[in-house]
C-alpha cells in the first residue's frame, strides 16, 4: 500500500495544499509512493487555487481501513461453464488451488467449482455399472481431450449430452449383445483396430465409434458410417488411456455450485473476516459492481496490509480520516496545538512549529533541503498560507511565514497579491452553500474538560449575507450538534476586510457568561480582532470551560 499524506476531515485550503506539496516533498526524498489524499472535497477557494496552479486535487479516501480489494488476489484463477474435467483439473493443479470461480460464456460469474467436486466427476460411479459409464460431455470436447481428430465428422459435434461409453474388448458376438442393452443414440464406443467390433456397432447405428492406437477405419466400414451418421474419432492413445481421457472429458457444468456467497470490493477486512469465518467456502469471489476484480482465501485475512499515514495540519485522531487509529501514523507536520489523542507503538517524525499555515512548514522544508519546488507546487504552497493567515493579516502570522512567502513568490509565476484578491473573491459559502455545508465545510472537533464540541469557520467579505442567512445557519449548527452529539457547535465567520468576526454557538456552556464580548443576539457575539479559531478563538473557549 502506498504512503497517504492526509490533511483533516472537512479540510480547508491548508490542509489539501499541504498535503498536495509534502507528498510531492517525500515523492522527491524519501518515498516515491507518497499521495496526497483527502476525506472530503475541496471547497470552492481550494479548487480556484489548484486550477490555478494546475494540479489535480488530492485523492478522495474516506477510510482507510484496509478493504477486501487490497487483500484479495486479483489473478484469477478461471474455469468457464463449457469446459471438461480434463481442462479445469490440469489448471487447478498446475497452480495448487483447491477451487476456483466459475464463468458464462459472457464472461458473468456464475459459481464456483472446487477441486472435490471435479474429483466427483470421475468417481462418483460407486459399484453401479450404468453410472460408471455415462459421460455428460460433447464430440469436439471428446477430440480435444483425446489431442485426436475426427475422421468423419457428424454435423452436431458440438450438442452437450450424455453418452454412455463402451469398450470394445470382449468377443464379437459377446460385444454385440452388450451394446444391444443400451439407446444406440447415446453410445460412444471405444475400440482398438478390430474390424469385428467396429462392425455390429456401426450397423446399429452407435452415437460415435472411436478408434485406438492411432489406427483408422477402412475405407468400407467409414462408409457404413457415412451411412449410418456415426461419427469416427482417432485417438494416439491405446484403448485404456484413450476411456480415461474420454471419462476426463466430462463438462464441469453439472458439479458448479450455484449458492456460493461473494465480497464487495470495499467491503472492510475486519467485516469480511466476521462474516467469513465460519463459511464452509474455500474461495469468494470479489465483486466491485458487479464485476468479479479478485477472489479471497482465508488466509488472505491473517495478516493484512496496515496503511502509512502523514497527518498533516492535524494532531488529532479525532479530526484525521476514518481508520487512522488502524494505520501506522510515520509522521505528524502541523501547526497547530498538541492534541491528547495521538498514539504510537514505534517512533514518529513529528514536526510542530507556531506558524500560520502547515504549508509554510512545508516551504521550509523544500528551502532547507535545497529543492526548488515547481511553479504549481509553489503556488499550491502560497495558497494554504494566504488562505490561514488571511495573506498575513492573522494575528496567527510570524516572521517564517512572511520570509518563506516572499520566497515562494520568486518561484510562482503569477503576482501573490493579485491572486490573493481573486482568491478571497471566490467561493463564498454563503453565497453557493445550504446551511449543512456552510457550518460542516470547515469543521473541526475538540474536547476540552470532558466535553466534546466543534468549531467551523467560513471567511466572507462582509457581513451583509450572513444577516440574510442567520436563522437557517442558527438551525443547521443546532442539527449538526445534536446528530453528532456534542456538547455544543460554534460557527465563526470571519470579515476579511474588517479583520473581525461574528460568533454564533448551537448552546451556550456552563461558563459562557464570563465571555469578554458584546452578545448582540441570543447565542451571537461580536469579537472584533478576533479571526484565528486556532490562536484566538480555541484558546477562549477552552479558558472559559476550564472556569466552569
Amino acid at each position: 500500500m502506498p504512503l497517504y499524506v492526509f490533511g483533516h476531515r472537512n479540510p480547508d485550503t491548508d490542509a489539501i495544499c499541504s498535503a498536495i506539496a509534502y507528498a510531492d516533498f517525500l515523492r522527491r526524498t524519501t518515498r516515491p509512493d507518497a499521495i496526497a489524499a483527502c476525506c472530503g472535497a475541496p471547497n470552492q477557494r481550494t479548487e480556484y487555487a489548484l486550477r490555478v496552479a494546475g494540479l489535480a486535487p488530492p485523492r478522495i479516501v474516506m477510510d482507510v481501513r484496509p478493504v477486501v480489494e487490497d487483500v484479495c488476489q486479483p489473478d484469477v484463477t478461471l474455469a468457464k461453464c463449457d469446459e471438461v474435467f480434463y481442462e479445469v483439473y490440469r489448471r487447478m493443479d498446475e497452480r495448487e488451488l483447491r477451487s476456483i470461480p466459475v464463468v458464462d460464456c459472457e464472461g458473468k460469474l456464475a459459481g464456483i467449482v472446487t477441486l472435490l467436486d471435479l474429483l466427483e466427476l470421475v468417481l462418483n460411479s460407486g459399484v453401479d455399472p450404468l453410472k460408471a459409464r455415462l459421460v455428460r460431455t460433447n464430440l469436439s470436447k471428446v477430440v480435444t481431450v483425446l489431442g485426436g481428430s475426427f475422421q468423419y465428422k457428424v454435423p452436431d459435434e458440438d450438442l452437450d449430452e450424455e453418452l454412455i461409453v463402451s469398450v470394445g474388448a470382449m468377443s464379437a458376438n459377446g460385444f454385440t449383445e452388450h451394446i444391444k442393452q443400451f439407446p444406440a443414440e447415446k453410445l460412444i464406443v471405444v475400440s482398438g483396430d478390430r474390424p469385428t467390433i467396429q462392425l455390429p456397432a456401426l450397423e446399429l447405428g452407435v452415437r460415435a465409434l472411436v478408434v485406438t492406437g492411432g489406427y483408422e477405419l477402412s475405407s468400407g466400414l467409414l462408409q457404413l458410417a457415412e451411412a449410418r451418421g456415426v461419427a469416427v474419432l482417432r485417438s494416439p492413445f491405446d484403448t485404456a488411456t484413450t476411456t480415461m481421457r474420454i471419462k476426463a472429458a466430462q463438462l464441469i457444468s453439472g458439479v458448479v455450485e450455484r449458492e456460493y456467497q461473494t465480497l464487495p470490493a470495499r467491503m472492510t477486512v475486519a467485516d469480511a473476516r466476521r462474516q467469513i469465518f465460519r463459511s464452509p467456502q474455500a474461495v469468494f469471489p470479489v465483486l466491485e459492481d458487479g464485476e468479479l476484480v479478485g477472489v479471497l482465501s482465508k488466509s488472505d485475512l491473517v495478516n493484512p496490509p496496515v496503511p502509512e499515514l502523514v497527518l498533516v495540519d492535524h494532531n488529532e485522531l479525532g479530526q484525521a480520516v476514518p481508520g487512522a487509529e488502524e494505520a501506522t501514523i510515520v509522521e505528524v507536520l502541523d501547526h497547530h496545538r498538541l492534541g491528547g489523542s495521538l498514539k504510537s507503538t514505534e517512533p514518529i517524525r513529528l514536526t510542530m512549529e507556531p506558524v500560520g499555515s502547515t504549508c509554510t512548514l512545508v516551504a521550509k522544508m523544500f528551502r532547507t533541503a535545497g529543492i526548488t519546488p515547481d511553479p504549481g507546487i509553489a503556488l499550491c504552497m502560497a495558497s494554504g498560507m494566504i488562505s490561514d493567515t488571511l495573506y498575513l493579516r492573522s494575528p496567527t502570522t510570524t516572521a517564517t511565514d512572511r520570509e518563506l512567502l516572499q520566497w515562494l513568490q520568486g518561484i510562482c509565476t503569477v503576482s501573490l497579491e493579485s491572486f490573493a484578491e481573486d482568491f478571497f473573491q471566490v467561493g463564498s459559502a454563503l453565497r453557493t452553500c445550504s446551511p449543512d455545508q456552510v457550518v460542516r465545510e470547515d469543521c473541526k472537533h475538540f474536547e476540552e474538560s470532558g466535553s466534546k464540541f466543534s468549531i467551523s469557520q467560513i471567511e466572507e467579505i462582509g457581513f451583509d449575507l450572513f444577516w440574510q442567512r442567520k436563522k437557517e445557519l442558527f438551525v443547521a449548527l443546532e442539527s449538526m450538534a445534536r446528530e453528532q452529539q456534542l456538547e455544543f457547535s460554534a460557527l465563526l465567520v470571519t470579515d476579511i476586510v474588517s479583520n473581525g468576526s461574528l460568533l454564533m454557538m448551537s448552546r451556550e456552556p456552563k461558563g459562557w457568561e464570563d465571555i469578554n464580548y458584546p452578545e448582540l443576539e441570543d447565542r451571537l457575539y461580536q469579537l472584533d480582532g478576533v479571526v484565528s479559531r486556532k490562536k484566538q478563538l480555541l484558546p477562549l473557549i477552552s479558558s472559559l470551560m476550564d472556569i466552569r
